[in-house]
């Protein structure tokens, strides 16, 4: 038989530990590893600044960011590995015929505006949706965006210089 003062000691017992575990699990620790969001920002519409096509072509896709999560032929740095490849002298025509499509586009070049100006029309098989930000378009006047389609439509793989 327990005495009354071992009945108080277990009693405290079991209620520090559950306290303790209750603390524990009402709100997961933060993460020590540092998340491309903590490490650079958010990536929100106001830290893009407008490209205005008058730009070098290197400017026209870095600026923006493109090569973050793009590899693109000829732009130094582009190795991104987020987005596919962007070689749509090779993969615009299977992507337009892709069952999954259901864009507007005619042609690989439309098939590039359309791509950038609604991302979420049609994400390439293999890829994460959702990860390209929907105000992308916003951030290139229609020279930018129609230079971008025009260069990206004739790359094929190599490292041509834009």
């Amino acid at each position: 038989m327990t005495r009354p003062h071992d009945r108080v000691a277990i009693l405290v017992t079991v209620s520090v530990v559950l306290v303790t575990v209750v603390w524990a699990l009402r709100e997961p620790a933060p993460s020590r590893l540092r998340t491309d969001e903590t490490a650079i920002g958010a990536l929100t519409p106001e830290k893009i600044p407008l490209v205005t096509g008058d730009e070098s072509l290197v400017d026209i896709f870095t600026r923006p960011g493109c090569p973050v999560c793009h590899m693109i032929p000829g732009i130094p740095g582009a190795t991104g590995q987020v987005g596919p490849p962007l070689v749509l002298g090779i993969t615009g025509e299977q992507r337009l015929k892709d069952p999954a499509y259901r864009g507007q586009a005619k042609t690989v070049h439309e098939y590039i505006v359309e791509s950038v100006l609604e991302p979420q029309r049609f994400v390439v098989r293999g890829y994460p949706e959702k990860t390209m930000p929907t105000w992308y378009g916003s951030k290139l006047s229609a020279l930018a965006l129609e230079k971008m389609a025009s260069y990206l439509e004739r790359q094929t793989g190599g490292s041509s210089a834009p």
